[in-house]
């Protein structure tokens, strides 16, 4: 279990949202108007369910809610409070995610425990849970009288893609919030007035990560994620033989583990640095020998991080190539609607006139398939091989 990574300022500018730390949930003016209302109460409901598919913003929208909770102004977005916060260092506030496949028993017992400290100076102690639905059923009984019996002042703001992934004994006793993909106007906009892009830019990254606001912010701000992008996206396209899906398979897992060892690599030096500073050693200067233990600490729990690294990095490849395949079946079908990756088209119109709609259906099948294995401690090579060889064309249909 770690502490989460910081969250990105805040934007200056109004969205359909509104300002402050709701700034960046667009396309939710429901969901902000239900959290500030709880916060305008005084008495918020003490257990959240916050629900929504990957790109919706429930993770933001928890952390806003947490800052919100603990703001004299609601969620100005500028206090002290607020700052902390997204910064990831409110004393009151615990960020959690996991880094294995699922919380361990211990990972709850500890924050159970932090849960019944007072928020010393503060409105309320709030502990958002990222990815709860990663908690095995021990776990979730675990937190269960925690859950129905709160401390004073303490909130808990559980996420889940959807209600379905926690059990009905948890679901029962929070308040729900359910989130949904932002519109792609929406996303674009935000794009412009927070990070400067051009429509044009700001339009092409939301659709292509299908309108996740943080997906489409590292699209437009990294060429070699767009690169890379492109290369998935064409891969199964050019797949005709069966040492042509090896290969491929191959080649996805390797881009695969390069991401994560890079954005691991980055991440452990943000965090070195961070306890450098917070230790007082200065950048190049040797660790003296009783703190050598906090670092390895830190390096012990990066390489923890690689597999599920790995595991995120393949399901993000597998939803990109899910997106390509629904434009093959919306071309074969000729409905009219624009495409994810209008930008090859022509590719996938080719792509369109070797599979027939039922062959469509059944590659769409198969990539769910492969994500359902990829959480499931198949090997990555292996899963993706499988994949490739159901996504050959088997006939040509006209």
């Amino acid at each position: 279990m770690s502490t989460t990574t910081p969250a990105p300022p805040a934007a200056q500018a109004q969205t359909s949202a509104g300002t402050g730390v709701f700034a960046e949930l667009v396309g939710q003016s429901a969901v902000v108007e239900q959290l500030r209302s709880a916060v305008a109460s005084g008495m918020p409901t003490h257990a959240w369910l916050f629900t929504g598919p990957p790109g919706s913003g429930r993770s933001n929208a928890a952390r806003a809610f947490a800052a919100a909770l603990n703001c004299e102004q609601g969620g100005c977005g500028q206090c002290q409070s607020c700052r902390m916060v997204a910064a990831g260092a409110h004393p009151a506030v615990q960020l959690v995610s996991t880094e294995n496949v699922t919380y361990r028993i211990d990972d709850v017992r500890e924050l159970i425990t932090t849960a019944q400290d007072r928020p010393q100076g503060y409105r309320w102690r709030v502990i958002v849970m990222e990815d709860a639905d990663r908690m095995t059923e021990r776990a979730t009984n675990v937190l269960l009288k925690s859950i129905e019996e709160p401390p004073p002042q303490t909130v808990w703001v559980l996420c889940a893609p959807s209600p379905a992934d926690v059990l009905v004994t948890i679901r029962s006793r929070c308040r729900p919030v359910s989130l949904r993909i932002p519109p792609t106007e929406e996303v674009a906009a935000l794009l412009v007035s927070r990070d400067g892009l051009s429509a044009a830019e700001a339009e092409f990254s939301a659709r292509i990560s299908q309108n996740h606001i943080g997906v489409a912010r590292r699209l437009a701000a990294d060429p070699q994620a767009r690169s890379r992008r492109e290369q998935i996206v064409s891969l199964p396209l050019r797949v005709r033989s069966a040492s042509g899906a090896v290969l491929a398979a191959a080649e996805l897992v390797s881009m695969a583990q390069t991401d994560a060892e890079a954005d691991s690599a980055v991440r452990l030096a943000q965090e070195q640095t961070a306890l450098r500073r917070s230790l007082g050693l200065e950048p190049e200067e040797k660790i003296p020998a009783k703190l050598r233990s906090q670092f390895k600490r830190l390096e012990d729990d990066a390489a923890r991080r690689a597999k599920r690294a790995v595991t995120d990095s393949l399901d993000r490849t597998l939803i990109d190539l899910t997106a390509a395949y629904r434009d093959v079946l919306s071309i074969k079908l000729g409905t009219g609607a624009e495409l994810i990756n209008q930008h090859l088209s022509s590719q996938l119109a080719e792509l369109a006139e070797v599979l027939s709609p039922e062959q469509s259906l059944a590659c769409l099948d198969a990539l769910n398939a492969a994500r359902v294995r990829i959480t499931q401690n198949v090997p990555p090579t292996l899963a993706m091989e499988a994949l490739m060889m159901q996504l050959i064309p088997r006939t040509r249909r006209r």
